[in-house]
């Protein structure tokens, strides 16, 4: 009987997890996470994912070649989650990446990662050095461009020097140790959870103060009122 020595491809297994940490240190770790979820409540109601340190396979049949973004915007793809991510499933590399990069991974994410990505035809990598340990100003840009190489037109990435993401239709900037998006339409930017959980308790003191000033109005109006009629007067002829 022969058998097969090549792995049909339902029995190929695709990990979702190496078991290393998410990130090197909280401050990466807190970096990662702020823009997933800053990125997530801007993409809603998008037919567009954002995922962070999932496995990206981008060649079907082998299991070894995968890199993790630390996040990654998707778009033309179902919203939502996933264990990871296989680019000959969804149809779509990723539209945009972000690594949040330090001393130790310096080599990796400027040389491997930036030309894997440059191959898969991911249309911006961004480079975010929260500790400011290489990167010249905690934060590189890069944009695939049209480029003639000997004689011949192809795509690569040259320097982002605007400070636009065109993908995501977004400024992006450093925030001290995380990253700050602002939109391009209204330049009101997009709030962290922690600044939306202020903002938020910033309108409900707002609307308490304004109850009161009006609970107030309505006690004072009162004793005018009931004052006119210790004098005899009609209070209603004068509203």
């Amino acid at each position: 009987m022969h058998t097969s020595l090549v792995k049909s491809a339902e029995s190929i297994i695709y990990p979702s997890s190496d078991n290393e940490p998410l990130a090197e240190t909280f401050i990466h770790l807190y970096a990662i996470l702020t823009t997933l979820e800053v990125l997530k409540q801007y993409l809603e109601g998008q037919q567009a994912t954002v995922l962070a340190n999932q496995f990206l396979y981008y060649a079907e049949g082998f299991p070894e070649m995968w890199v993790a973004p630390d996040v990654m915007v998707i778009y033309d793809v179902a919203p939502g989650g996933r264990d990871n991510y296989k680019m000959w499933e969804e149809g779509q590399a990723p539209s945009v990446v972000f690594e949040i990069t330090s001393a130790s991974t310096q080599e990796q994410d400027k040389v491997t990662k930036k030309s894997l990505y440059e191959q898969m035809g991911v249309k911006e990598y961004w480079l975010f050095d929260p500790k400011g340990e290489w990167v010249k100003g905690q934060l590189q840009g890069y944009r695939l461009a049209p480029v003639s190489v000997e004689g011949e037109e192809t795509e690569l990435y040259v320097p982002i020097t605007d400070g636009r993401d065109e993908p995501l239709e977004l400024r992006v900037q450093v925030g001290g140790q995380v990253l700050g998006f602002y939109r391009e339409d209204t330049g009101e930017k997009l709030l962290l959870p922690t600044e939306l959980a202020e903002e938020l308790r910033r309108t409900v003191d707002s609307l308490e103060q304004e109850r009161s000033r009006a609970e107030q109005a309505n006690q004072r109006a009162e004793r005018l009122a009931e004052r006119l009629r210790q004098l005899g007067e009609d209070p209603d002829q004068y509203v």
